[in-house]
Formats: structure tokens, C-alpha cells, sequence
């Protein structure tokens, strides 16, 4: 099976800079699918295309382990789908990682690419490719469901590694090895930045995760707590022991909670509700109130909560709201402890004014959490490409020093005192990968 790479974006040869692949030599690697070359057609100044060639042996990948084909004549070797993304990811790792020493700008910058795959399944290739920025070409074998398949668009070198990564296989709707837990995980890393808006996200992961329901459950689930995590393998990285990022903010901010005697708590972008749970599980906290600007967050949050099934007493410590955080809204008024957990960094710059107002002068409560990634540790991430910041939503990422900054002016304009806590395990030089600034009103205010 074959797949090309074109790209004119000059000097084009940049493309093997990219791909860790030396243009002017022809490469073998034995992968776990097959014998997969690598090779230029042509890599000139102006035009650079990079083909992967993956020989298949039919008859050991019907008697190889894990294998779902039982028939030795089939069209594996030659349609792509999920051997060759295997050959893809495995080949092309540190391209699809969004990584590059010697072209870091490059790596960041999207460029006109040109994917073609002779042979691919395309009833859905529009469908699918459309929405995340290609124009889809098509040109059909006769009757068979196979067509040739050209890609075109300007995208990141990272990203359409990404995309092939994930649709080849779903255009073709099967595997050829068992799918299992791990492949959630496999899903959510290539999809991180695109997946979760992706209008068909459903049928992409039905069919990726080859129809086993509690596997796309849990890809839904996690892709609707989108907003509100990093990647997850960014947090698994950070495991200390087995104890994921997120986890740890959670228990920081529980810690923090107690510390101040909060008993009635708002939770200020709730998201999907990770925090609530871990609120309402704690029965001190005798009033938790959740809110989002977002109402289907707020739904998915009810769902999570299992709010329809709860006993009354605590259902009667839930409050669920939509509202956003830059509105002075005064039904906030009053509680003891507000939280804005991995919020402020989905604000744009100019709206900050606007929610340091409406939480610390209209809320005013006696003690606000906020936690926000600390950019400087997003270099030790192995799997974030440099430059990148942890989710595509952000729209910026402070220092600990900018992160101080602004705490310390808000503290000193609206009469709170201010502290300061890292959370996960810390680097000598670059801090903690999570920053929380722990706000408290001054006495008399």
C-alpha cells in the first residue's frame, strides 16, 4: 500500500527536515505491520514529495497474533487503513509528535500539503476530511468501494499526520488486530486539538474503536471533559506514583478548601463537572455550586453527577448554573470559597478586567482558588511539540512569574492577600507543571 506527501512550501526540502528522513536516501523499517519504505520521488527547492511503502506478507498477517482475518485472500496488503497507520505512527513518530530541532518554527507553521492514497475507501472521505480544513478529491476503480484520494490543503505537517492517522482506519471501518483499552487512549492523543469539534466526532470514534461500546463511551466521555483537562497523556506523564495531574489538582484544591473552613463552595467554570464530583463527595462542603457559560456542559455535568437518581438530601447540596464568569452576576454572592480550576487561561486577555470584577468585587467570597498551567514545564512534556501550549483552547499560558503578576495586582486591588502553590511534581528550574494562587479577604473587607 502506498501514500504520498507533496509540498510546495519553499525550500521544500524542509519536508525532510520535518520527517526525520534524509531525502537523499532511500530507508527501511521493519514495523509491526510490515516492511514500510521510505523514499523521494522528488525533493527539489520548489516540490518535495516523500512516499511510504508498505509491503505486506498476506499470509503471515492472517496467522500472525491477534489477528481478526481469517480468510488468506483478502485486501489488507493493499488497501490503506489500519496497517498503515500503524506503519505511519510508528515511522513518522516524531513528525506526527509536532517535533523538529532544526525547524521548530517550521513544525508550527501550517503549509500546503498534497496526501494522496491510490488506494483508500471514500464513501466518507469528504465527510470526514472537509471539516478539518482539506478539499477531497476522488477519483473511483469502477464499482469497487476503493477510490484514488487526493488531499489538499494548508495544515500543520503534524496535524495531517494526525488526521491520516485516525481516518485511514475509520474510512475503512476495521482492524487488524484486537481493539482494546489502549486504543482510547491511542484516539485521544492523535485527536488532541480537532477531535472533540469535529461534527462526526461519534462516528469517528464508533468506528475507530471498532463499535465496542464501552470503549466509545468512555472516548465520549473524556472528549466532553475536554475543556477542563490536558491531553491526557500529558497528565499520565506526570504520574507520581500513578496519580495523574489532574488528580493532584483536585486534591490541592479539596486541601485548600478545608484549610479555609469553606463550606459553601462555587465552582466557576465547572466544565463536565470533575471537580463537582469530588466536592460533593466530600460532606463538609454543605453547598456546591456549579457554573458554566456552556449549557451542554452544564448537561453533561448532570449526567456525570447522576443527579436524576441522587437521594434528596444530597441532591439538595447541588446547584447547577449557566452563567459566564465575565458577568457580575450577584446570585454568586455570599458563598464562602470560589474555585476557577484550569479557567482563566480560555479567557481572551482583554475580558481578565471583566472576571476579576464580577468573581472578587460582585462575588467577593472569602477565599478564591485559581489554577492555571505554569508554560515554563510544558518544555519537559515528551509528547507537546515545542511552542505549542497544552490545549488548543488556551489562549495564553503564564509564566510563574506573569502568573504572580497578575494574582498580586488583583490581590492589591480588590483587598485580598495572596499565596502561592505548586502542584505536581517539581523541576528544580522550570517549577511545578500547575500554579495556584490562593486568594483570601482581608479583615474589614
Amino acid at each position: 500500500m502506498l501514500l504520498t506527501l507533496t509540498t510546495t512550501h519553499q525550500p521544500a526540502t524542509g519536508l525532510g527536515h520535518l520527517l526525520h528522513k534524509h531525502p537523499d536516501r532511500a530507508q527501511s523499517f521493519t514495523t509491526s505491520s510490515g516492511v514500510a519504505h521510505v523514499f523521494y520521488p522528488k525533493a527539489t527547492n520548489e516540490e518535495c514529495t516523500v512516499a511510504l511503502l508498505l509491503e505486506v506478507d498476506p499470509v503471515a498477517l492472517v496467522r500472525g497474533p491477534g489477528s481478526t482475518l481469517t480468510q488468506y485472500v483478502n485486501d489488507r496488503p493493499y488497501a490503506a487503513g489500519s496497517l498503515l497507520t500503524v506503519a505511519l505512527g510508528s515511522v513518522f513518530r516524531t513528525a506526527m509528535n509536532g517535533r523538529s530541532e532544526s525547524y521548530p518554527e517550521l513544525a508550527r507553521t501550517p503549509i500546503p500539503l498534497v496526501v494522496r492514497i491510490p488506494a483508500l475507501p471514500h464513501r466518507l472521505a469528504e465527510r470526514l476530511f472537509t471539516p478539518l480544513g482539506w478539499t477531497v478529491e476522488v477519483t473511483g476503480h469502477g464499482d469497487s468501494r476503493y477510490g484514488d484520494v487526493t488531499l489538499t490543503g494548508t495544515v500543520k505537517l503534524s496535524d495531517a499526520l494526525k488526521h491520516l492517522y485516525v481516518l485511514l482506519p475509520v474510512l475503512d471501518g476495521g482492524k487488524h488486530y484486537w481493539v482494546a483499552a489502549d486504543e482510547v487512549d491511542k484516539l485521544l492523543k492523535a485527536g488532541d486539538g480537532w477531535l472533540s469539534a469535529h461534527p462526526d466526532k461519534e462516528l469517528i470514534t464508533t468506528r475507530y474503536l471498532a463499535r465496542r461500546r464501552p470503549l466509545i463511551t468512555s472516548a465520549l466521555e473524556r472528549l466532553a471533559d475536554v475543556d477542563e483537562v490536558e491531553p491526557e497523556e500529558l497528565d499520565n506523564a506526570l504520574a507520581e506514583p500513578k496519580i495523574s495531574l489532574a488528580a493532584q489538582r483536585e486534591e490541592a484544591v479539596i486541601k485548600a478548601l478545608k484549610a479555609a473552613r469553606a463550606q459553601r463552595v462555587l465552582d466557576l467554570g465547572c466544565g463536565g463537572g470533575a471537580l463537582l464530583r469530588a466536592l460533593v463527595d466530600e460532606p463538609g462542603f454543605t453547598e456546591v455550586h456549579g457554573v458554566d457559560v456552556s449549557l451542554k456542559a452544564l448537561q453533561e455535568a448532570a449526567r456525570k453527577l447522576h443527579l436524576d437518581r441522587m437521594g434528596e438530601r444530597q441532591r439538595e447540596r447541588i446547584t447547577l448554573r449557566q452563567s459566564a464568569l465575565t458577568y457580575a452576576d450577584a446570585e454568586l454572592a455570599g458563598y464562602d470559597a470560589a474555585v476557577l480550576m484550569e479557567v482563566v487561561e480560555h479567557i481572551d486577555p482583554s475580558r481578565l478586567p471583566a472576571l476579576e470584577h464580577s468573581v472578587f468585587t460582585v462575588a467577593r467570597p472569602a477565599t478564591v482558588l485559581v489554577t492555571t498551567p505554569n508554560v515554563e514545564y510544558n518544555a519537559l512534556f515528551e509528547t507537546l511539540p515545542e511552542g505549542q501550549m497544552r490545549h488548543s483552547d488556551h489562549r495564553f499560558e503564564w509564566t510563574r512569574a506573569e502568573f504572580a503578576h497578575w494574582a498580586g495586582g488583583v490581590a492589591e486591588r480588590r483587598g485580598y492577600t495572596v499565596t502561592y502553590v505548586p502542584i505536581g511534581p517539581e523541576d528544580a528550574e522550570r517549577g511545578a507543571p500547575t500554579q495556584m494562587a490562593v486568594f483570601t479577604l482581608g479583615d474589614g473587607n
